[in-house]
């Protein structure tokens, strides 16, 4: 799993490591991080530091899967999620505001993407987790919201290209974990369940994605009908 450190991606860690040993990545490292030893106890847990700022990344991603792979680790499926979500209107954003979200929402999982293609188990999943705003850009995040638009060209691409052996699902997300300071009431109101998602949702999908051996290049929707509200 890759991204996620935190608030979705830890809980979605804590569900998948009932019954899955995890390899985890995060941009910072794990020294001193509590959170992992009670995390995966029976089945196990791996812990890589991949920073996508890092220039060096590629190289340091593939020495990182070789030396898994002589350990006796494979793996049979992954999870690609991102970090950052960052607000900006637009007239305010910089060259260098634009590069860092292209980096962490689309050259970063590209890069992830392809060095994770050979290493994978014939039958994984590969699973991207979008947003969305895929579907209906968000006005005060549009660099962010054609990022993730990008990765649905990814979704579509890779699972041509890494087909038969290795399917490719992505996951576009609504509200499932409001932010500190936003209104879940106001949030919920704006989809058509009038509710908000949980990390549960997005353990099932997940789970769903994996276990289906012929479901590819689609995008499942989680967001409660918020676009079509």
């Amino acid at each position: 799993m890759v991204g996620g450190r935190r608030r979705l991606g830890a809980a979605l860690a804590e569900d998948l490591a009932q019954d899955h040993a995890l390899v985890l990545t995060s941009s910072r490292s794990w020294e001193g991080d509590t959170w992992l030893e009670g995390l995966g106890k029976t089945t196990g847990v791996e812990a890589l530091e991949w920073d996508a700022r890092d220039p060096r990344m590629g190289s340091r991603m593939m020495a990182d899967l070789e030396d898994l792979e002589r350990r006796g680790m494979g793996l049979s499926g992954a999870i690609l999620m991102a970090g950052d979500f960052p607000e900006m209107p637009l007239g305010t954003w910089s060259e260098g505001d634009l590069e860092s979200v292209w980096r962490m929402h689309l050259t970063f999982p590209f890069l992830v993407a392809q060095a994770l293609a050979s290493h994978l188990a014939p039958g994984s999943c590969l699973q991207f987790i979008l947003d969305a705003a895929i579907h209906k850009p968000l006005l005060k995040r549009l660099p962010y919201s054609a990022a993730k638009l990008g990765q649905t060209a990814l979704v579509h691409g890779l699972a041509r290209a890494l087909a038969p052996d290795i399917r490719v699902v992505g996951h576009a997300l609504g509200t499932l974990m409001p932010d500190e300071g936003s209104d879940p009431a106001v949030l919920a109101s704006r989809s058509l369940l009038q509710r908000n998602g949980s990390a549960q949702d997005l353990a099932r999908a997940v789970r769903y994605a994996a276990d289906s051996p012929h479901l590819t290049g689609e995008i499942l929707t989680l967001d409660g009908g918020w676009r079509l509200a």
